[in-house]
């Protein structure tokens, strides 16, 4: 019987080539439900809002505003694809801090009003073009062992950002919290540890200096295993997280998060087809139909690191697999342990939902994979 789901998965993949063709990205919206849910369950406190840039579909979208899901968009069309799912304007963070001034008058326009900066220059923006915007300082915490470093670009010192929330104040903004976020695919849960410490002290010298904060928007950066060899760290970093909420902040301070790879990443497989082969370097070498400029740019721009499986069964020899582009640089995996291949024969990773087709490009007239909703 173990084997049994994993036979039913494999029909049903090959039966979804079969009638959408290939490269295709099958999204599961039992699976992004289940993914919510989890969330809810191990972080009580804490409320989503799915960062859009991990997935944008309007499908993916819709599915989280049929959850009650909040949304963490970072630019005006990702604000308008939430919005036309039929996100309520309240439930969205504009939480990119560098935004254009047509961008920051959309959001006020429609609504949208709890906004991210880490700049004097984005404050006097916001206050020309969203004069009553509730604002969350966004501050440089500690990133590492993360994936991707997200505190290179973005987040004030600690130590000014009493000094930013007096400066909104004084435009006659809001200042409203304190965001942060701890790197993509978190494997150190001491990150979230310090800067909820350094965020606490900041809550605490601002309600001295009488401005009292509501919100603290903890990021994302939850990291999902990205194949079944890997370990699943969701859960001791949210029993971590929680006990350090409850240990540091007062129960009417307002916890939000932006998971995206989160949500999003475990609901899908990518699936592509065998479309060509050969013996270079002693090895077999195939090339498929999908590659670093289409749903695989995540090997590239997101450090991924997927596992490859295949339909097919029998002795393994070690592969390279290459995508359909005439770059060199398009070489997707080396020393992949895979039995021979023939064109036509179907290879996937799973854990493929976020940052796959988000980032895809035609490159050499390649179209990205076609994306595929399921049950």
């Amino acid at each position: 019987m173990a084997g049994k789901p994993k036979a039913n998965g494999e029909r049903r993949l090959r039966a979804l080539a079969r009638q959408h063709g290939t490269p295709l990205l099958a999204i599961s919206r039992s699976a992004l439900r289940a993914q919510v849910q989890r969330f809810r369950s191990a972080l009580p406190r804490v409320e989503p809002f799915y960062a859009v840039k991990a997935n944008s579909h309007p499908e993916v979208i819709k599915v989280m505003v049929s959850e009650g899901v909040g949304f963490d968009v970072a630019s005006q069309a990702e604000m308008e694809a939430a919005l036309a799912a039929g996100a309520r304007p309240g439930r969205i963070i504009f939480a990119n801090t560098i935004k254009p001034a047509a961008a920051i008058a959309a959001a006020a326009e429609r609504g949208v009003d709890l906004m991210t900066f880490d700049s004097e220059y984005e404050l006097d923006k916001i206050a020309e073009h969203a004069p009553k915007a509730r604002l969350l300082v966004r501050i440089k915490v500690p990133n590492v062992g993360s994936v991707v470093e997200l505190s290179l670009k973005f987040g004030v010192l600690p130590a000014d950002a009493i000094d930013m929330l007096i400066k909104a104040h004084r435009l006659g903004l809001v200042p409203t919290g304190v965001s942060f976020h701890v790197g993509s695919q978190c494997l150190r849960v001491e990150n979230y540890i310090d800067a909820l410490e350094i965020s606490a002290i900041i809550f605490r010298d601002a309600r001295l200096k009488q401005l009292p904060l509501e919100v603290l928007d903890i990021g994302g950066g939850f990291a999902i295993p990205q194949s079944p060899k890997d370990n699943d760290p969701f859960d001791e970093t949210a029993s971590v997280v929680s006990r350090e909420l409850e240990r540091l902040f007062d129960p009417n301070v307002r916890v939000i998060a932006e998971p995206g790879r989160f949500l999003a990443g475990p609901a899908a497989t990518l699936v592509m087809r065998v479309i060509g082969k050969a013996i270079r370097e002693n090895k077999h070498w195939y090339y498929l139909d999908d590659g670093l400029y289409g749903g695989l740019n995540g090997l590239v721009f997101d450090h991924a690191k997927y596992d490859f499986q295949v339909l097919k069964s029998g002795p393994t020899r070690l592969s390279t697999l290459a995508g359909p582009t005439c770059d060199s640089f398009d070489i997707i995996a080396r020393g992949e342990e895979l039995p021979e291949l023939d064109i036509g024969d179907v290879v996937y990773v799973e854990s493929a939902g976020a940052y796959t087709v988000a980032s895809a490009s035609s490159f050499n007239g390649f179209a990205p994979p076609k994306v595929v909703m399921v049950a």
